[in-house]
């Protein structure tokens, strides 16, 4: 490639980018828009089916490819790309992926976006399920032993929060070289000019309907927490947006109860910046949550509990109430929701987070200069990663074997397949 050409980054992806559908997917297009800011050519492919809400990458200049699990294919189209750098959309396209990118452009810097901590989802979610505290044990899943050792396999991983850049590095002893903190990243602050106290009116929840916690909050809200808001407030209500809604939550919709299911958003800053407080009622979770970010852009006091807030608070405090059980939760809420002093302040808070931790400008110049060190000394970063570097030896053979195996599996019915 020609000295003069732009870098090129390739991203595999777990899905197509659905921005107003999910933080992950909003986080995804932001992670694009800052490649293209640098100059960047950027390529997206992807083995899933194009949604109805994917965000239209060509628009911005980004091409686009679709790719086949467990198929040499992609390695002959990766070779005419000759990539300067290969991103993996979560740690399972790295598993899938990893090897025959390695094999077809080695000297690629391989970055891991992990979106969130799959293994400490997962723990709190079963042992939320369990009714049982996280332990040490608990985070030593299966699931982690492949989440990290995708890590070590990458040349670097991007980490959202802070909470899960110290988890890493504390309980799972990842080498800090490793990894890089990435959070949400607005190039948009500060926002608009924002709808008032009094011209505000009702609750707001959101949330993608496919995702366990906002499925888990949806039905807290519906049996627990919603009840007891309504008998302080009779004439409130609760908007319930969210993409792909199921059947079993369109069945909780209920005017009389001033609770509405109200689906797809076509833009959720224009519906949450008309509500006057957010509910957020995560049990479990990890990760930033982007419905929260959403909320304070657009000045938005939220209730949420300490697993919502994570890795976004300030020294300040918090831009609505934190709390754990439905009376706290609801009590908050309405406390919010009626005091406009408490509710200004509240505001504030939360657009001061905004700025101070998510601000683009807060975070570009790190973020490239640790990225621009790595690809400038890949071979010896590389070779100070010996854990890597027998991961990728051992498990790359594997799955290597593995996927040629379904590939030639596959061939072959398609050959002794009857006409």
């Amino acid at each position: 490639m020609s000295e003069h050409r732009s870098p090129h980054l390739v991203i595999i992806g777990y899905v197509w980018p659905e921005p107003n559908s999910s933080a992950a997917g909003y986080r995804m297009l932001s992670l694009i828009k800052l490649f293209l800011a640098k100059g960047w050519q950027v390529s997206f492919a992807s083995a899933a089916e194009p949604g109805p809400h994917r965000y239209p990458l060509a628009e911005l200049g980004v091409t686009e490819h679709s790719i086949l699990l467990n198929d040499c294919s992609f390695e002959h189209w990766l070779q005419q790309q000759a990539p300067q750098a290969v991103m993996f959309d979560r740690f399972m396209l790295e598993e899938q992926f990893g090897w025959r990118v390695e094999q077809a452009c080695p000297q690629a810097l391989r970055i891991l976006d992990m979106e969130d901590c799959h293994a400490l989802r997962d723990a709190r979610q079963r042992c939320f399920n369990a009714g049982q505290a996280v332990g040490a044990e608990d985070l030593n899943s299966e699931l982690a032993l492949r989440e990290i050792a995708a890590i070590y396999r990458c040349d670097l991983t991007l980490v959202i929060s802070e909470y899960e850049l110290q988890l890493l590095q504390q309980h799972y002893k990842v080498p800090p070289a490793l990894l890089c903190y990435c959070p949400f990243l607005l190039d948009d602050v500060p926002q608009l000019a924002l709808p008032d106290y009094e011209r505000r009116q009702h609750f707001i929840a959101i949330g993608n309907f496919r995702h366990a916690p906002n499925w888990h909050a949806v039905l807290w809200l519906k049996q627990e927490i919603w009840p007891l808001i309504r008998q302080q407030l009779p004439q409130a209500e609760l908007h319930i947006y969210g993409a792909y809604p199921p059947p079993k939550a369109t069945a909780l919709h209920n005017p009389k109860q001033g609770f509405f299911i109200k689906g797809w958003a076509e833009d959720a800053l224009a519906v949450m910046q008309q509500a006057r407080v957010c509910l957020a009622p995560l049990a479990f979770g990890a990760g930033l949550k982007g419905k929260l970010l959403d909320a304070m852009r657009c000045g938005t006091p939220n209730v949420t509990t300490a697993v919502g807030a994570e890795g976004m608070t300030i020294e300040s405090g918090w831009g609505g109430v934190i709390a754990e059980d439905s009376d706290s939760i609801a009590m908050a809420a309405v406390s919010l929701y009626q005091q406009p002093e408490r509710w200004h302040q509240a505001q504030q808070t939360g657009l001061d987070i905004v700025q101070q931790k998510f601000a683009l400008a807060q975070h570009e110049a790190r973020i490239w200069q640790q990225f621009n060190a790595v690809r400038q000394a890949i071979e010896s970063h590389r070779q100070a990663n010996f854990t890597g570097l027998m991961l990728r030896h051992h498990n790359y053979r594997s799955t290597k074997f593995m996927g040629q195996w379904i590939e030639a599996k596959t061939r072959l019915a398609a050959l002794t397949q009857p006409d």
